[in-house]
């Protein structure tokens, strides 16, 4: 029989609130009580369950990823470039304006400056986007060689502008841009995309 006592929470959903509030607050702008309030947990079992608070947003944040932001993987998988592109613009305004999530995005909020103490998290939140972007160059790549898109353009940087457009419209709905505006304007960007061969 296995000893200790069995956990009085479930450890799921108890990853799921403490999503929401890193989400919401940012990595710096949260604190261990913002945490086990939200969790429904103590201190001590915060960290038996999850360990510190950089572990915890750590898993956190493999969570944001593989689930709300796994569109952005999935996206990678289309078939041609544009609809590449137009899932991830259209899959960030849901992310970060949609009806069943906090206002902007977690990986924007959390690759901002802050103090010391968060080096060491927005170091690997910057390096995870800076792999998603060198994906999305590496896919467009992909896309030119097959005729998809004009050979006069540089798949890199037309991966750094749809991180540019996607970034820019969560920073917009964090500052409350409604989804009509940001489906508007994604409307303006996506007609100046290089059209195919």
């Amino acid at each position: 029989m296995p000893g200790g006592r069995p956990r009085a929470f479930d450890p799921e959903a108890a990853l799921d609130r403490a999503l929401e509030v890193f989400w919401r607050q940012g990595y710096e702008g949260t604190a261990i009580s913002d945490l086990t309030a939200a969790m429904g947990i103590n201190r001590p079992s915060l960290y038996a369950a999850f360990g510190n608070k950089e572990e915890l947003f750590r898993k956190v944040f493999d969570r944001y990823v593989d689930g709300p932001g796994g569109y952005a993987a999935r996206a990678l998988e289309a078939l041609r470039a544009r609809e590449v592109v137009e899932r991830l613009v259209y899959g960030a305004i849901e992310l970060t304006a949609g009806p069943a999530t906090p206002r902007g995005c977690l990986s924007v909020r959390c690759a901002q400056p802050g103090g010391p103490e968060t080096d060491q998290v927005r170091d690997e939140v910057v390096a995870r986007r800076r792999a998603g972007e060198v994906a999305l160059a590496a896919r467009l790549t992909r896309a030119q060689e097959d005729g998809d898109l004009p050979a006069g353009c540089d798949p890199a940087d037309l991966a750094r502008l749809v991180i540019l457009l996607t970034d820019g419209i969560a920073v917009q709905a964090a500052g409350g841009a409604s989804r009509d505006e940001l489906l508007r304007a994604a409307e303006v960007a996506l007609r100046n995309w290089p059209s195919e061969r």
